[in-house]
This record gives C-alpha cells, sequence and structure tokens, in this order.
C-alpha cells in the first residue's frame, strides 16, 4: 500500500530528451571521431557581440565551445547566457557551471534553467577560490564539490530526482562532462580521482594543459588500465605558448601545469619575433602527438584571446574543418 501511494505521488518521469546521434559533441564522441572543444570566454560587459565574435571563429572547426563561468574568479557575463548567444551563432554550447559561488539549491536550478533553454552539454567544475580573482574579498560557497555536483547532475537526468528526493519532470537530457589535472600531486591519484568522477556520471573529461606529452601519455595508460577511457571521452587540453612572458606565468603561476625545459629552451632558442609562432607550432606538434595515444577522444583547446589562430591550429594538425561544418 505504501509503495502504491509513493507511486501515486511520484509517478515516473518523463524520460530526458536526446539530441540527433549524428549532430553536436555527443554524436560526435558517440561516431569515434577525433573530437575538438575550444573555449570563449565571456565579456566583462554587456556587448553580446563579443560572443558571436568568437563563436564566428570556431564555427564549423569545433564540435562545441565551452562557456567559462566566471572563470579564475573574475566576474564576467554568466555562462548560461554566453552559451545561448554561442548557440544562435551557429556554435553548439558547453556550460561550465561552478560550485564556487552558488549552493546546492542554485546549482541544481542552473542546470534546470540551462536544460530548458536548450543547452545540451554542461562541465562541472569546483571553480577557483575567490582569492585569485578580483573580488578577493567575496565568500566562497563550495556547498558541493565537483564529484557531488556531477552526480546531481546524473541523479537528476538519469533518475529525475533533486538531491533532496523530490522528482523533476520532465527531466533534463544533457551531457555531462568534468575536468581533470593528469599533472596535480600526488601522480598518482589523477587517474582514480577521474574514475570518481565517472562513477558519479561524468561522460566526458577535459583535461589541464598538456605539454609533457610522455608523462599524459602514463596518465591515459592508467585511465586504461581503470576501464576508464571505455566510459568517459578524454580531450587533452592543449593551447598554443605565444610569448615568453606567457611561458613564465603558465609554468610558474598556474597551478598543476607541468611544462618541461625543453620547451621553455625551445621558445628562447627562436627570434623574438618567431616565439608566437614557435609556440604555435609546438601547440600542432602536441596535438599530432596525442593523436596516437590510445584512449584519447580529442582535444580541448585554450587559446584566450587567440580564438582567431584556432583554426589554422586544427588544419596544420590534420584536423579538417568539413569533417565538423554543419
Amino acid at each position: 500500500m505504501n509503495a502504491r501511494a509513493g507511486e501515486a505521488r511520484h509517478p515516473a518521469p518523463t524520460p530526458p530528451p536526446r539530441l540527433p546521434a549524428a549532430r553536436g559533441l555527443r554524436g560526435a564522441l558517440a561516431s569515434g571521431r577525433f573530437t575538438v572543444t575550444a573555449e570563449i570566454g565571456p565579456p566583462r560587459g554587456v556587448d553580446r557581440t563579443a560572443i558571436t565574435r568568437s563563436a564566428a571563429l570556431l564555427r564549423g572547426w569545433v564540435d562545441a565551445a565551452n562557456v567559462t563561468d566566471n572563470q579564475g574568479a573574475h566576474v564576467r557575463l554568466s555562462s548560461l547566457a554566453g552559451s545561448l548567444l554561442a548557440a544562435e551563432a551557429g556554435v553548439e554550447p558547453v556550460m561550465q557551471l561552478t560550485c564556487r559561488d552558488r549552493n546546492r539549491i542554485a546549482l541544481q536550478s542552473d542546470l534546470i534553467a540551462a536544460a530548458t533553454l536548450g543547452v545540451p552539454n554542461v562541465l562541472l567544475l569546483t571553480g577557483d577560490h575567490p582569492v585569485f580573482g578580483d573580488h578577493p574579498e567575496a565568500k566562497p560557497v563550495f556547498d558541493l564539490d565537483s564529484v557531488q555536483l556531477v552526480w546531481a547532475a546524473r541523479t537528476m537526468r538519469d533518475d529525475g530526482l533533486l538531491l533532496s528526493g523530490r522528482p523533476v519532470d520532465p527531466r533534463p537530457g544533457f551531457l555531462i562532462g568534468a575536468v581533470e589535472n593528469p599533472f596535480a600531486p600526488p601522480a598518482g591519484f589523477r587517474a582514480a580521482r577521474l574514475g570518481k568522477k565517472v562513477a558519479a556520471g561524468a561522460e566526458f573529461c577535459q583535461t589541464q594543459f598538456v605539454f609533457d606529452v610522455p608523462a599524459f601519455a602514463r596518465f591515459m595508460a592508467e585511465v586504461a588500465d581503470r576501464g576508464l577511457d571505455t566510459r568517459c571521452a578524454v580531450l587533452a587540453g592543449v593551447g598554443p605558448i605565444r610569448s615568453l612572458r606567457a611561458y613564465e606565468f603558465i609554468s610558474t603561476k598556474v597551478p598543476g601545469v607541468h611544462v618541461p625545459d625543453e620547451v621553455g629552451r625551445r621558445l628562447r632558442g627562436v627570434p623574438a619575433d618567431r616565439v608566437a609562432a614557435e609556440g604555435v607550432t609546438l601547440c600542432v606538434e602536441t596535438i599530432q602527438a596525442l593523436r596516437e595515444i590510445p584512449g584519447v577522444a580529442g582535444v580541448h583547446v585554450m587559446a584566450f584571446g587567440y580564438e582567431r589562430g584556432i583554426p589554422e591550429i586544427l588544419e596544420r594538425a590534420g584536423l579538417e574543418r568539413s569533417a565538423r561544418a554543419g
């Protein structure tokens, strides 16, 4: 009797909508084709053309583009608004959502909002602490961590339930992504950490910058040993280092990024006016090397302020626009 009463109160939720198999990030990953994502940084202002300009540069070259969520704890246009603008401009969005600024009520509300407005992919992460941003006095929330947020999104989508146990109907149908840093200490823990996110519901993972390809290959071997590469698509993070100043910043100020000494020697070994070009070439070579590593499903290109160079990088790496157009 109690079971029937419960069923009457909470009927089975409507199945989540699914994207057509041949389209979008979901379709690219399902096809086994080497997948490409990139990033769009929302503006610090109300200029919607900032998003559309970036999207125009990426359209046809990437399977989807992340819209960052107050990246680096700096105030920007919201990821949800930016995702809608990117979609209008013809680029499938991946809405980033961080635990830093919201409690579990707001996080679940934003997930429902994203699905309601047609955002097909979400990338769920902890987020940088406010002390590193433009409002260091801001109070961090971190009510959930990234693993818990992935689990909350998966439960909402697959079980039609909120963390409170109340039903979500209709339920969302988004693709769920997470992040991982293969180079953060302790090194042997990173594949296990990814395993927790996969168990929670992550279907794709974007990594921190890869400059040390052999070390990343060792990480991927650990991922494969755990069988995670068959359950979660790993997109390796790449990007061009276009100045010696950028090299110094990335190698010393960005936590968890390992830049081998040979990268610095290579950038310093060319004339000053050739450093940017050498950094682009290095990025191209890295993508080509990553394509040879078993289990790597694609790349996530991070080229902040240099979106115009992404098509050249991808073309030189052998990733043609025609494969992603339309």
